[in-house]
This record gives C-alpha cells, structure tokens and sequence, in this order.
C-alpha cells in the first residue's frame, strides 16, 4: 500500500457525529487524501441494507465532505462507484461508533456494513466501535479511541494480508493511568440472538432492543475480552462465508428422488 492511502471515511451514526469527526482526524495523520460519505441522519442497526428503489440525494458539507439521505453501505457504493470512481479507495475506515459492536452483534451493525462493503469493493475495511456502559445512559468516553485509535489503525494497514479480510475494532472504557492490551480475538458467537421484545412506557408500544447482556460469554472472545478485561478487540473477518466443510459432508446426500 502506498504511503499516501486514499482514505474513505463513513459511519451509522451520520455525519454530524462526534465520532467520524474524531476519525477523520486519525485518517489526516495518515493521508492528505481523505474523503467522507456518510449518511445525513442515524443508521444505527441498519446493517448491509441498500436504499433500493428509492431516488437517493446528496449534500456537500465541504470539499471531499458529503452526506447522502441513505445507509452506510449506501454511502459506500455512491463512494465507489461515483465520487470516488477514477481513483477508488485504498482503506474504508467506518466509525467511530458510538458504542460497542460485538459478537453476534456485528452482521446488523451498520458500521460494520460500512467496512465490510468497502472490502466488497477491494479496501481494506476496518469497522472502529468506541464501548460505553448503556446501564449508565449513551453518555460516551472518547479517550481510548482518541488515544489509541491511530496506532491500531497505523499497525493493521501494515499486517494487513488478504482480499477477503476485513476488521471489527473496539476500544474499552478508558482506566485511568492504565494502556489497555491488545487482543486479536474471534467475535462471540451467541447460543440464541441478544434482541428481543422491550416494553415501553407508553401503552401499546414497545421497542426492539437488547434488554441484557448475552449469556454465557466464552473467554478469549471479543465481549469478555472488552467488558472484563477493558482491552482493545481486534477481529479479523472474512467476505467468504462458505463452510467448506459442510460442502464435502453433503456432496451426494442432497439429491432429488428422480423418477423414471
């Protein structure tokens, strides 16, 4: 990769976000070419969801700044494919996110769709989630992420090996007087999915949400690693999601009964 990356930047959160605000200063130290798509409003929990069908509009904020009307991995197929079309991007960075993306968590994540369909178009994808305490409320800590993001950022572009590799990133709650460890962990696979039916406080409604913490945790995982041990969580994932394993057990077991 060249010393000078074209740098795509995108996020859920949208564009007047605190924390793509903070990743496009990481990506400045790293290039002078730097361009930001994001979605004008919130697409938290939008996951790899295409505006499909429907006339999408863009907003200049400033030079290499724009904003669309659309998902995150709306934002990155328009970068592709549109503003960024003669020189592609060398390295989509999608976030900051404004808490943690973990575990299963990760395929609705928007962030992470960010990343990943930057990887669809040959990037280097990396996702970076900033952790809080929900139980606390959405106030949020930047200072891990603002301390050690460049660093990581800096350390995966150089090990980085692989099209089919992207990264799911997380930064705990910041210690005070404490340089948390770096783990390169799987993400946590959950026995049943976290979401599920919340009740309002309004009659008749009622939310889709994440009441609890998923149990159990497996160690050397991305949850336990974050929240017990307040280390950085770096996962490497893949685009090729096919179980070749499976493919041989079921060759000549799935068949149509032919009749004569």
């Amino acid at each position: 990769m060249s010393k000078n990356p074209r740098i795509l930047i995108t996020n859920d959160d949208g564009i007047d976000a605190p924390g793509i605000k903070l990743l496009q200063n990481i990506a400045a130290q790293i290039s002078n070419y730097v361009t930001t798509v994001a979605p004008s409003g919130n697409q938290s929990g939008a996951g790899h969801r295409f505006t499909l069908g429907n006339e999408l509009e863009m907003q200049t904020h400033a030079k290499n700044i724009y904003s669309i009307n659309g998902t995150p991995a709306d934002c990155i197929v328009i970068a592709c494919t549109h503003i960024m079309k003669d020189k592609k991007p060398d390295i989509v960075l999608s976030g900051i996110n404004h808490g943690q993306n973990l575990g299963d968590i990760i395929h609705c994540s928007g962030t992470m769709a960010g990343a990943r369909e930057g990887a669809l178009h040959g990037a280097l994808g990396i996702g970076l989630s900033q952790a809080l305490d929900y139980e606390k409320g959405h106030e949020i800590n930047w200072d891990s992420a603002s301390e050690h993001a460049l660093e990581i950022v800096e350390a995966i572009i150089k090990q980085h090996q692989g099209e089919s590799v992207y990264y799911n990133v997380n930064f705990p709650i910041a210690i005070k007087n404490k340089t948390p460890d770096v783990v390169i962990v799987p993400h946590q696979r959950f026995n049943n999915s976290p979401f599920a039916h919340y009740p309002s406080r309004n009659e008749g409604k009622f939310f889709v949400a994440i009441p609890k913490n998923p149990e159990p945790m497996d160690s050397g995982h991305d949850f336990l690693a974050l929240h017990n041990e307040y280390a950085i969580t770096v996962t490497p994932l893949l685009l090729q999601q096919t179980d070749y394993a499976a493919i041989e057990r079921l060759k000549g077991k799935i068949s149509l009964n032919k009749k004569a």
